[in-house]
């Protein structure tokens, strides 16, 4: 039977001091191994669009699906899982993965697109409230720094997916998505492992008293964290429906406006997407610092006169903002889902699946509407109109403070 996260295991806690690096580098690894096989469904929508005479809006409905089910169930995992640990749940989450993958190589049809889609989505939401409460629980205190290098591990799976994509299924074709399943195959055994230590480690999701001579964090009421969690929600939905109008649209956006190939529009995806990656580990250990209400500012507010500018600028110019906008909007959901997290305690998995699961549903509900509108209109009108949703992170001045001071 599982052990509640109340109740101590049998097994004693390996007495490790401080943030547990190996953990976290190698669960690291595994949100990348994770990422990169997510990062092939939206990675190949030129190929399926062209292969299957797919509009628009029908690419919109499939990152939906993907989206949907990937953040519907991810709360009730979160849920369910502080209350019921479930260590081998990751490995898992990698399997469900995998099968989605083999479905999507063969898939012939708009609807086995979907459900090739929906699967990989399942298995992202089983992955990631529980791979966030193993950083938590390896971080030695330092929640920013863990989430940020259990995030910079996914993001830098998610620029290699496109890359990886372009050299290996886009000149080879859509039946070639099985070589990733060696892939999908080692990042069940990297999982496998994590399980072990977060088994062994389930001791330490007991909560600790406060330390003697320890700053008090202000005490909200209920109505304070209610508003202040309804800012995160639409702060986390600029963001995405942003991200995503460059994560799916911005290959389209090349070709259609300077007429690159293929090939080299998913390179520069790529180099948007390690952006992203490298500026993730930038947020965590400066939300440690300078608090992460400081970071929320400065990573979704910042990335305005970039977004703003985007539409107006050539190839060249176009490829350096964009690394700009993923450097710094980049930290935000560490911020963001940390400042959650402390928001309100002792519910890890379950604003961590929240949080995840809400910027997969950002994400899709952008994706869908961000289609139909680019079919009614341009891909180069979404790209004007999506700008402006960074302006959004001005609603970063309500949220309250929920940690002591920090200096600069």
């Amino acid at each position: 039977m599982s052990q509640t996260a109340s109740a101590p295991p049998t097994n004693q806690a390996e007495p490790v001091p401080g943030a547990v690096l190996q953990v976290l580098l190698t669960l690291s690894a595994a949100h990348m191994i994770n990422d990169i096989l997510q990062a092939l469904l939206p990675a190949i929508y030129p190929l399926l669009k062209d292969s299957y005479h797919l509009s628009f809006t029908q690419i919109g409905l499939i990152s939906l699906t993907y989206q949907v089910t990937g953040s519907l169930l991810q709360p009730v995992v979160g849920f369910y899982t502080d209350r019921r640990p479930k260590p081998y749940s990751l490995p898992i989450g990698m399997t469900v993965t995998l099968i989605g993958l083999i479905v999507l190589s063969q898939a012939n049809s708009f609807g086995l697109l979907c459900v090739s889609a929906a699967t990989v989505g399942i298995g992202s939401s089983i992955f990631h409230p529980e791979a966030s409460r193993v950083a938590r629980m390896a971080s030695g205190g330092q929640h920013g720094f863990a989430q940020s290098l259990f995030q910079v591990g996914g993001n830098f799976g998610t620029s290699l997916g496109p890359l990886l994509a372009a050299a290996i299924i886009i000149p080879r074709g859509q039946g070639h998505i099985l070589w990733f399943t060696g892939l999908a195959l080692v990042g069940i055994i990297v999982l496998t492992r994590i399980g072990g230590w977060y088994q062994r480690n389930l001791a330490r999701l007991v909560a600790k008293p406060r330390a003697a001579g320890a700053a008090e964090l202000p005490r909200l009421s209920a109505r304070q964290v209610i508003f202040a969690l309804g800012i995160l929600v639409v702060l986390i939905f600029s963001k995405y429906f942003y991200l995503i109008s460059l994560t799916n649209y911005y290959t389209f956006y090349l070709m259609d406006k300077f007429a690159v190939s293929v090939q080299a529009a998913q390179v520069y995806l790529f180099v948007f997407l390690f952006a992203v990656a490298a500026g993730t580990i930038i947020g965590g250990p400066v939300g440690d610092r300078i608090g992460r209400k400081r970071v929320i500012w400065i990573s979704i507010l910042g990335v305005a006169p970039f977004s703003l500018a985007l539409p107006h600028f050539g190839l060249l110019g176009t490829v350096i903002l964009t690394v700009f906008i993923g450097l710094i909007l980049a930290s935000a959901f560490s911020a963001i889902l940390v400042y959650a997290q402390e928001l309100v305690t002792g519910n890890v998995g379950l604003i961590a699946g929240l949080f995840f699961g809400l910027a997969f549903g950002a994400a899709g509900i952008g994706s869908a509407l961000l289609g139909r509108l680019a079919d009614h209109t341009s891909i180069g009108y979404v790209f004007t109109v999506s700008a402006f949703f960074p302006l959004l992170g001005l609603l970063t001045a309500f949220l309250p403070e929920v940690e002591a001071k920090k200096k600069i």
